[in-house]
C-alpha cells in the first residue's frame, strides 16, 4: 500500500468480520510486533457517553502543561486520521502506510489460524500502538475503548489510570440488559492496583466499580463522593462553576461546551489530573489547568453549526445522550421551539429515546443514512410517541428543508448516530452554511 487511501479502504475491508470481542488477535499481533503498547505511558478511558469529551478536557490540560499527548478516539467525525491523533493532528499519511504495510502480513497470517481474522477496530488499534510507540512516541497517550471494556482491543494495556465517565443503556445486544451487566463490561478496563476514576451516577454502578477495584487493590475515585462539581453561573454556553476534592478547592472554572454532564466530564477529567499530578507524573499548574479546560471543544457534541437559523448538532444517540440533550437545551435555550432531525441505527428505540422531549414543544422529522445498520426513516416514525412527526428518507432533502422551514423562534437539532452527524458535518461546510 503506497497511499492513505489504500489503507483505508484495506482497513474498511476488514469490516464484514464484524465484532469479535476477546483479546487474543490483539495479543497475537502485539506480540509479533514487539508490543509497543508496553512503550507508552497510557490513560485509559471507558464509559457509555462522555469518554470523547474527558480525554479532550485532558488533552487540553496537558498540552497547556507542555506535554505531546497522543489520543486514540472512535469514531472520526471529519476524516478517518483523527482517530490516532498526535496533539490534536490526526497521524500523517506516510506513518498511516508505514504502520499499515507492518501489520497488514500479520493479518493475513492471522486468518489462516483458529483465531481467524482481526476486525477492523483491532487493526486500528494495533496501528495506533504502533505509531505511538515506535514512531511519534508521545509523553501520554489518552486511549479510548471502543465498545465496553473487558474484552476491548484496547485493554491490553496496564495503564497510569483508568477512567469511566458514566454508565448508560447502549450496545446492549452486546453488553448486556442491565445496568449491572453493562457495568461489569466496563468496569473490565480496571487494573490490579491502577486507580479509578468514576463519574458514573446510578448506585448500583458506583458499588459495583467500587467493589471491583477494592478486589483489585485500586485506589477508587468517585464523582460526588470524593470530589464534586457546582454549577455558578451560566452565559450562553459559558458555564462557570467549582470544583473540590479532597485535597482541592477551585472556584471560576469554566468551559464552553453547554450541559450538566459536561460539567462531569470536566470534573473527572480535572480529578484524573490531579491524581497524575499528586503521584509526580506530571507537573500542572492552576493556570494550565484553567487554560486548558476553558480552550477544549468536541466536535459533534451540541456544536452550534449556524446562528441565523440557529442550528445545533449532537451524536445524542442513547437514553443518557438524550437526556442531557434536552436538559442541556431547557437550560440554553429555555424560551425557544425546537425542531429536530433525526437519524439512528437499527437497534435504537424512539419510544425510549424521545421520552425527554415529549413534553416539548417541538417538531420532529426522521431520516436515514447511508450505512449498513441504519434504521429507516419510517421505522423511527413507527416508534417515536411525539406530537409533531414526519418522516423523510432522505436526508440531505430533509436536512435542506428543516433549515428553509426554520422560524426565528426555533432551534434546529440534529442528532442521532455519530456516523449520520459526521455526513451532515461534511455536507453543511461543504454547502449549507447560511447567514452566520
Amino acid at each position: 500500500m503506497r497511499t492513505g487511501n489504500e489503507v483505508i479502504e484495506w482497513i474498511h475491508s476488514l469490516l464484514p468480520f464484524g465484532i469479535k470481542p476477546g483479546l487474543k488477535r490483539m495479543e497475537w499481533m502485539l506480540e509479533r510486533l514487539g508490543h509497543p503498547e508496553n512503550e507508552i505511558k497510557v490513560i485509559h478511558i471507558g464509559g457509555t457517553n462522555g469518554k470523547g469529551s474527558t480525554l479532550s478536557f485532558m488533552r487540553h490540560a496537558l498540552e497547556e502543561a507542555g506535554y505531546n499527548v497522543g489520543t486514540f478516539t472512535s469514531p472520526y467525525i471529519e476524516c478517518f486520521e483523527e482517530r490516532i491523533s498526535f496533539n490534536g493532528k490526526p497521524i500523517d499519511e506516510q506513518d498511516l502506510v508505514a504502520t499499515a504495510n507492518r501489520i497488514r502480513p500479520l493479518v493475513e497470517e492471522l486468518k489462516e489460524t483458529n483465531l481467524g481474522s482481526p476486525t477492523e477496530f483491532e487493526v486500528i488499534t494495533a496501528i495506533a500502538f504502533l505509531y505511538f510507540g515506535e514512531m511519534a512516541k508521545p509523553d501520554f497517550v489518552l486511549l479510548e475503548v471502543g465498545l465496553g471494556g473487558r474484552l476491548d482491543s484496547t485493554n491490553v494495556v496496564t495503564p497510569l489510570l483508568s477512567v469511566i465517565s458514566s454508565i448508560g443503556y447502549d450496545h446492549m445486544h452486546i453488553l448486556g440488559e442491565t445496568i449491572e451487566e453493562i457495568t461489569f463490561e466496563k468496569a473490565g478496563i480496571i487494573k490490579r492496583g491502577v486507580p479509578i476514576v468514576s463519574g458514573v451516577s446510578q448506585k448500583k454502578a458506583q458499588e459495583i466499580i467500587e467493589g471491583v477495584a477494592k478486589k483489585g487493590d485500586a485506589p477508587f475515585f468517585q464523582l460526588g463522593t470524593h470530589f464534586a462539581q457546582t454549577l455558578t453561573t451560566v452565559e450562553g454556553k459559558w458555564q462557570h462553576f467549582k470544583y473540590k476534592s479532597e485535597t482541592k478547592s477551585l472556584d471560576e472554572l469554566v468551559i464552553q461546551m453547554p450541559g450538566a454532564h459536561q460539567r462531569n466530564n470536566a470534573a473527572v477529567a480535572t480529578q484524573a489530573l490531579e491524581w497524575l499530578e499528586a503521584r509526580g507524573h506530571i507537573h500542572l499548574s492552576i493556570d494550565e489547568l484553567y487554560k486548558g479546560l476553558w480552550k477544549t471543544t468536541w466536535i459533534g457534541r451540541f456544536e452550534q453549526m449556524n446562528d441565523e437559523p440557529l442550528v445545533i448538532i449532537d451524536g445524542a444517540h442513547n437514553k443518557e445522550g438524550m437526556e442531557a440533550l434536552a436538559n442541556t437545551l431547557t437550560v440554553h435555550f429555555p424560551n425557544q421551539k425546537y425542531r429536530f432531525l433525526i437519524a439512528a441505527t437499527k437497534e435504537k428505540d424512539m419510544q425510549i429515546l424521545l421520552k425527554p422531549f415529549e413534553q416539548l414543544e417541538a417538531s420532529f422529522t426522521f431520516t436515514s443514512f447511508d450505512f449498513f445498520r441504519a434504521a429507516s426513516s419510517n421505522e423511527l416514525f413507527d416508534q417515536a410517541n411525539v406530537r409533531t412527526k414526519r418522516s423523510e428518507p432522505n436526508w440531505e432533502k430533509a436536512l435542506m428543508e428543516e433549515v428553509k422551514w426554520c422560524e426565528e423562534n426555533e432551534v434546529l437539532v440534529i442528532a442521532g448516530s455519530l456516523y449520520f452527524i459526521s455526513a451532515v458535518r461534511e455536507k453543511w461546510h461543504k454547502t449549507l452554511t447560511v447567514h452566520s
